[in-house]
């Protein structure tokens, strides 16, 4: 939104699992209240992106749900020095959660991650009083 550049780790291509935060939250809710006391559950989309994929993802939301900002946001992404020891890829193995309590993401992710720019996009006064902090 600030029309600063975008860094991204190495090429972008580390690998995440990526899940919508009210799946996530509805995940919890259901170990909390129907998981075997003392397991442990893996918790994930079944939705292995690149980061840089996410990363122009989140562009092109912008550049279509707040076209006042003129657009060409991809050419923000800035790539910096990866961290030292950072993991190419990291995977969940969430089997359990949907065979044992029945959950699976109840959202598609690209849905998901729309909802997500479009409520930072309404509640500016929000980030902002964050950003001063």
């Amino acid at each position: 939104m600030a029309r600063k550049p975008v860094p991204v780790y190495g090429d972008g291509m580390n690998v995440r699992d990526w899940l919508y935060v009210t799946d996530h939250a509805e995940a919890l809710w259901l170990v909390l209240t129907k998981g075997a006391l003392g397991e442990t559950y893996n918790i994930g989309g079944h939705n292995e992106w690149a980061n840089i994929h996410i990363v122009q993802l989140i562009c092109d939301l912008i550049d279509e749900l707040a076209p006042q900002l003129g657009g060409g946001s991809r050419k923000l992404i800035t790539y910096v020095k990866d961290r030292a020891g950072h993991d190419r890829r990291y995977a969940i193995d969430a089997a359990k959660i949907q065979k044992e309590l029945g959950w699976v993401p109840a959202h598609k992710f690209e849905q998901g991650i729309r909802e997500t720019v479009r409520w930072y996009l309404d509640h500016q006064d929000w980030v902002r009083s964050v950003l001063k902090h």
